[in-house]
């Protein structure tokens, strides 16, 4: 999964680098929100808004906006709705793209119009599904653990794979390991950076640097905008490619 690895390294970077904290925000906020419909203010009786309140801590989001984004939803949460598309980006290349929105018709428009003016094509949901599989992924600092002593504590909570990039852990558990996981890091008292269930490829594609710019510039469009949670892609993050991305940002 280093293709994966590498990528979220590159977008962690540049995310610092662009000040990009209110569209950070605003997706908690979003996640906030429909955990809260979905199972109460309270995050102790209420996993998935415990997972919204530590990912937001992981982008250092203010106590004071994690609770009035709790007692907003509580009160008057707008009725999202979880949303996916699935096409192809310029070169035939595969993209996934998850939405949380109040308005179908506004996002449905959006999403397929960015492919359009971005060369790319909308297709049919589920006709890209056999390309991902959905994993645990954990992104934290070691702290002052030694990095054998916590490998050990991660891969008895049923992580499958661990990549560590200048400190940072990133950890990939099985869909189903996924809360024994998070129940392990609370334990250790490490409050992840993010952690959620993400589409991870099967097998990645190389393309050339030119075309492979062209998919990347087509996903930064999709991470634009509001609607759009996560975008997921199988491109290979080539040492080229990763030089060509640095060069940009």
């Amino acid at each position: 999964m280093s293709g994966h690895s590498k990528w979220s390294t590159i977008k962690r970077k540049k995310g610092a680098a662009d000040a990009k904290r209110s569209k950070a925000f605003s997706r908690i906020t979003k996640e906030i929100t429909i955990a809260v419909k979905e199972g109460g203010p309270d995050p102790d009786g209420n996993p998935r808004l415990r997972l919204a309140i530590n990912n937001a801590k992981g982008v250092n989001m203010p106590k004071e906006n994690i609770q009035r984004a709790i007692n907003k939803a509580d009160k008057e949460g707008a009725d999202l709705q979880e949303m996916t598309f699935e096409g192809h980006g310029p070169e035939g290349a595969p993209i996934f793209v998850e939405c949380l929105t109040d308005n179908n018709n506004r996002t449905v428009s959006a999403i397929r119009s960015i492919f359009t003016k971005r060369g790319g094509t909308l297709g049919t949901n589920g006709s890209l599904s056999y390309l991902f599989e959905r994993k645990g992924v954990f992104t934290f600092s070691k702290g002052n653990f030694e990095q054998d002593e916590l490998e050990l504590e991660l891969i008895d909570a049923g992580a499958e794979e661990i990549e560590v990039n200048d400190d940072i852990f990133e950890v990939y558990t099985a869909m189903e390991d996924f809360g024994k996981m998070q129940k392990k890091l609370d334990e250790l008292g490490i409050v992840a950076e993010n952690a959620g269930l993400q589409r991870i490829p099967n097998d990645y594609k190389r393309m050339d640097v030119q075309a492979a710019m062209k998919v990347l510039k087509l996903i930064e469009e999709f991470e634009d905008n509001d609607d759009v949670q996560n975008v997921y892609h199988n491109i290979e993050m080539t040492e080229e490619l990763l030089s060509a991305m640095e060069k940009e940002s």
